[in-house]
């Protein structure tokens, strides 16, 4: 309609992630009548092919978050899109990053853009200032981000001057979303769409007292010798790291080296596959030994699975040709449609990004999912850092929710 009836728009330039970029969009265009008279092009590959991808004559230009800074600075093409589309506005929530550097040299010259996300404040209100600042150049926020911190936060954890966290002012919230409403619309889809009905569920395993006591011998050493090698944990983060790995069932020694620790999830697994009775199960996992370790006890079972990493691996989920897809959360987490293959989801690692956790979860339930029920198993291992793992994310979703709830939008169906 902007193009071809009001005129307002001449080219329209969408961002979004690689997987996305060359596979869904264009889907999509094709799949709606409204739209699939619009001619695209893909500005993905090789420099040669992105270049020859941006001369051709079209509506809509497609290039991934990635090659964002090549367009703004190397491409030699003049920037001349009046509309852009951020598919997945939270990955420029790093205002320091150089996709939101590159965006912000050529936002003047945009007329009209929209930022879309499922997650817009995944870490908290802090992730709001570079997402919002690419929309308005720091009308409502502030152009800078101390400018924002003054405003709204106070500082939270210190080491003398050095300031390492911020907590929101009492009244910040509110204040943040008074400023963006205005330009901000949010909609469910369990309010607009037929959407299947969500079960969430946690499958706890237990460890027993040997391997209790070894987890809680790391957790206050922040060393442990186990037979492959010595494990040790540097500081808070490489901690949590560690106690992860063994609360799924293997960690990595201070050489590389995989030490198994317990088979609690992989049994759980097991199940959980025998239980779906050859029905296709999609399989989450963190850690390169959480799929070695998966795809061994795979093959002793003779399940027919793969990794979910590649045009035709989703190809064959989604054709109902596997009984086991694996998939990880931060390379297949966005934009994806795989609900053709399956409707039940199984964490075999948790992991603390509740964006990575809501879009791998909105891989299944989402329009187009036939099935009246999606299922998402949660295989947690009681008394570690599992159980606070979902805590966490809970708690992150509490900050997220409010903002989707202020700025939601009386659309009727």
């Amino acid at each position: 309609m902007l193009m071809y009836d009001y005129f307002e728009v001449n080219k329209v330039l969408i961002i979004a992630p690689l997987r996305v970029a060359k596979n869904t969009w264009p889907k999509e265009i094709e799949k709606w009548d409204e739209i699939n008279g619009l001619s695209y092009s893909v500005v993905t590959g090789s420099a040669k092919e992105r270049k020859k991808a941006l001369e051709n004559n079209a509506d809509i230009y497609i290039i991934n978050r990635e090659n964002l800074p090549w367009l703004v600075d190397k491409s030699g093409v003049p920037f001349d899109f009046d509309m852009v589309v951020i598919d997945e506005l939270s990955s420029f929530k790093n205002w320091e990053s150089k996709r939101f550097r590159a965006m912000m040299k050529v936002r003047p010259k945009v007329k009209r853009i929209v930022g879309l996300t499922g997650t817009p404040s995944s870490n908290g209100l802090m992730d709001l200032f570079a997402e919002f600042k690419v929309l308005d150049m720091g009308k409502r926020l502030g152009r800078f981000i101390s400018q924002y911190r003054i405003n709204y936060f106070t500082p939270d954890r210190m080491n003398g001057p050095v300031v390492y966290t911020y907590k929101p002012l009492p009244w910040a919230e509110q204040a943040i979303f008074d400023q963006i409403s205005d330009i901000t619309i949010s909609m469910k889809a369990t309010e607009y769409l037929d959407m299947p009905e969500l079960i969430s569920n946690e499958y706890k395993v237990y460890l027993d007292e040997d391997e209790q006591k070894k987890y809680e011998e790391m957790k206050e050493q922040l060393i442990l010798q186990l037979p492959g090698g010595e494990v040790t944990a540097s500081n808070a983060a490489s901690l949590s790291n560690k106690l992860t790995q063994m609360a799924n069932g293997a960690v990595y020694s201070d050489d590389g080296e995989i030490n198994a620790f317990h088979d609690r999830k992989l049994d759980a697994l097991e199940d959980l596959i025998e239980a779906a009775n050859g029905k296709p199960l999609l399989v989450a996992y963190w850690f390169r030994h959480d799929l070695v370790r998966i795809t061994e006890r795979l093959d002793k079972l003779k399940v027919v699975y793969q990794k979910l990493d590649s045009d035709e691996s989703f190809d064959k989920w989604n054709a109902g040709a596997l009984q086991v897809g694996l998939i990880h959360p931060a390379s297949a987490g966005h934009g994806l449609n795989l609900q053709s293959g399956g409707n039940t989801l199984v964490w075999f690692g948790l992991n603390w990004s509740l964006e990575l956790y809501q879009q791998t979860v909105a891989r299944l339930w989402r329009q187009g999912q036939t099935a009246g029920i999606v299922v998402v198993e949660h295989i947690v291992t009681a008394g570690t850092i599992d159980e606070r793992i979902v805590q966490a994310l809970k708690e992150k979703d509490k900050t997220q929710q409010a903002l989707i709830d202020a700025v939601k939008a009386e659309v009727k169906r």
